[in-house]
């Protein structure tokens, strides 16, 4: 969060994403660069007043493994980041996509 190279190319790249997916810390990245002003947004709980501190007009909540604000969708930490993964695969692709690629993982989805 603190290399504006990084930080400029995430904000100026953003108008051209379908979607922008952030696992755990990411948050931070994108509070720099002024992308969840007025959002919902998690991340690793151990990053929870630091990306309060980053993003002071984001409402922070440490209650969900994801958040989805239609455009942007954050997790919480890494397995949590699996968890998003797959509601977005499902989002886009559907639930048959879902059930095949976490039997082929041996991850159990919900």
């Amino acid at each position: 969060m603190n290399n504006p190279v990084l930080v400029n190319w995430v904000k100026d790249s953003f108008n051209h994403l379908e979607l922008l997916l952030s696992v755990c810390t990411g948050a931070l990245i994108l509070a720099k660069a002024g992308l969840l002003e007025g959002l919902t947004a998690t991340t690793h709980h151990g990053a929870l007043d630091l990306l309060k501190k980053a993003a002071p007009k984001t409402k922070i909540v440490k209650d969900q493994r994801f958040v989805d604000n239609g455009k942007i969708i954050l997790s919480a930490g890494i397995s949590a980041g699996i968890d998003m993964s797959f509601y977005v695969v499902d989002k886009l692709v559907g639930k048959d996509a879902v059930v095949a690629t976490s039997k082929y993982m041996e991850y159990n989805v919900g």
